[in-house]
Parts: structure tokens; sequence; C-alpha cells
């Protein structure tokens, strides 16, 4: 299983805050995970934006970081201040 967790903007679009998936041999990396979330149609959509910041188990990452059964993944836009 992946625990996935949907922050701030992404978690009221998708109306989710997080799931758990089933795991599968086709999500080596965490951009295998996001292509197979987007292919679930239009408010997925949200997933592919350019600003899209994700983490595994708890550590900042890129979408070509490698991931494994019982992994955490938690995906957010960029966050900014002011």
């Amino acid at each position: 299983m992946i625990h996935v967790q949907y922050f701030a903007r992404y978690r009221e679009t998708l109306g989710v805050d997080s799931e758990r998936l089933a795991w599968e041999e086709g999500f080596a990396r965490l951009d295998d995970l996001r292509r197979h979330l987007l292919a679930r149609g239009s408010d997925w959509a949200v997933l592919g934006e350019r600003n899209l910041m994700c983490a595994r188990n708890q550590e900042l990452c890129g979408l070509d970081e490698p991931l494994a059964d019982g992994d955490e993944v938690a995906f957010f836009p960029t966050v900014t201040g002011g």
C-alpha cells in the first residue's frame, strides 16, 4: 500500500485529504504514481501543475524519487509567505 496525502488547494480541489492505494509494480518512481492519479480525470489535472511539490516519507523530493511499497507520499502546492 501507498499512503497518499493531498494538502491545501489540492485537497480542496480533489475533495479528499488522503487515500491508500494498492501497490503496483508500475509505481517505480513518484512520477509514475502522479501519472496514475492524473488519469483519473479533469479535477486530477491539478497534480500536473509545474509548481507541484512532493514529499516521500516526510522528506521533500522530486518526481524522479523511487517508490516502494509502504511509502507515504504527499502532494502540495508551493507555499509563499509575505
